[in-house]
């Protein structure tokens, strides 16, 4: 199987993304037309969500036919309005009886201090990220949710650096797929999934006398927070902060089973950024599951985590410089 290292390698997963590069905001939509099985894990104190009840269990509607996730904080999720309109016209959604519903679950996040704050995802761009949807290989980086997406919160927006969204997949025996994607916007440090070594996160800072982290490029998150001006500063930095994304899969899972896998896939950002799931995270995982392909839901929620830790550290080696903070990209080997 030749596959992209994409979601869209899961066989009627389409991407689509659209923004605005002056304001450093934009939205990207996973649209399933035919209807995947949908399922979700939210974890983290602070989540910006929609229609994430329906999707649990004991809940009557089983099939999405999107997702939508967007910056904009709370605003952002206007941008949904414009995915139903967009899946109405084509007559796609739950069928009532008297119209079609499309249902749309969303996440947001907050990117509110990159860019221009009252500029935000509407249902305009929402629907433009339809049209734009794709099953070639998503793009990655300053695109989409991605675009106002940054890392490393804790010492203030002067310290962070430049986030994305990313993608990756991968064949997990029997012919079955199991892709991510996700947007990047942590409070803490993306690291080398293999090295433990830092990428992208929170800068050093030297404050007259005294240095704030340690005494290389990056401050390491984990090590402020320690310290007294970590344990002083952690409220206010970890304000504007969330990590969201998608797993689709063409495994057949019950509504139970995708929300098994979205949990299970939460692992994944727990192994690619320290720390996760804070109090002030929003940090929320869609799964959309195609059902082409019998699987067992503790193989697939294994490697959805795996896919989930390299489709965030895909997205912090994507981003390109933006905002006046740099990048992982842009970055000399002297600097690390």
């Amino acid at each position: 199987m030749n596959l992209m290292n994409s979601i869209t390698d899961v066989r009627g997963i389409r991407v689509g993304h659209a923004q605005d590069l002056g304001a450093l905001t934009g939205c990207t939509v996973v649209i399933c037309e035919k209807g995947a099985v949908g399922g979700v894990d939210q974890r983290g104190g602070a989540p910006g969500t929609r229609e994430t009840d329906l999707l649990r269990p004991t809940h009557m509607v089983e099939k999405i036919h999107a997702v939508l996730l967007a910056g904009g904080s709370a605003f952002g999720l206007d941008a949904a309005a414009g995915v139903m309109r967009y899946l109405e016209e084509r007559k796609i959604g739950f069928d009532t009886g008297v119209a079609r519903v499309p249902i749309v679950p969303a996440a947001i996040l907050f990117d509110l201090t990159l860019g221009k704050p009252d500029v935000r995802p509407d249902a305009a761009m929402g629907y433009q990220a339809c049209l734009n949807a794709k099953r070639e290989p998503a793009a990655e980086g300053n695109v989409g949710a991605g675009t106002g997406a940054t890392v490393g919160k804790i010492l203030g927006p002067t310290q962070e650096m430049k986030s994305g969204i990313g993608s990756a997949s991968m064949e997990i025996g029997g012919g079955i797929v199991v892709g991510a994607l996700v947007a990047v916007n942590a409070v803490g440090d993306v690291v080398d999934l293999d090295t433990g070594r830092i990428i992208a996160g929170a800068r050093s800072v030297q404050i007259g006398p005294v240095h704030i982290g340690s005494a290389g490029y990056f401050a390491n998150t984990l090590s402020v927070m320690k310290t007294l001006v970590g344990r002083s500063v952690l409220g206010f930095a970890s304000r504007s902060n969330t990590v969201i994304g998608v797993v689709a899969t063409n495994a057949r899972l019950t509504k139970d089973g995708a929300n098994k896998v979205a949990q299970m896939a939460q692992d994944g950002l727990a192994r690619a950024i320290r720390p996760a799931h804070t109090m002030r995270d929003g940090d929320t995982l869609f799964v959309m599951a195609t059902g082409a392909r019998r699987a067992d839901v503790n193989i697939v929620g294994a490697f959805a985590a795996e896919v989930v830790a390299q489709a965030i550290v895909r997205a912090v080696m994507a981003a390109q410089p933006a905002g006046g903070l740099p990048s992982a990209s842009s970055m000399s080997l002297g600097e690390v």
